[in-house]
């Protein structure tokens, strides 16, 4: 999802019909292994806990790809907005308070 949000933004010359197009088919093979993964993980984890997962996952992806792909700088700014939403993650794994 990653590639399809923001990989095109090397190519700004490309016409965004054709972008548009691209990440389509990237998502659409996305979604067709995300749906099952929801299917299956929800007989272990709650809906909350499944979108945690999804979002510290991309999270992960998406400051990986920044830097290497896209080569835009890891400011600690960015950094310390990462810590704190995994700080949350580990609230909704945590359990009852």
């Amino acid at each position: 999802m990653t590639l399809a949000w923001y990989g095109h933004l090397r190519f700004k010359e490309t016409p965004l019909i054709t972008v548009i197009f691209v990440a389509w088919g990237i998502t659409f093979i996305a979604y067709c292994m995300a749906v099952p993964a929801n299917r299956l993980g929800s007989a272990v984890y709650t809906t909350a806990q499944l979108k945690t997962i999804q979002e510290v996952i991309t999270l992960v992806v998406f400051a990986g790809f920044s830097v290497l792909y896209l080569k835009e700088p890891m400011t600690w700014n960015y950094a310390i907005g990462f810590v704190l939403i995994a700080a949350g993650a580990f609230f909704v794994f945590r359990g009852p308070l």
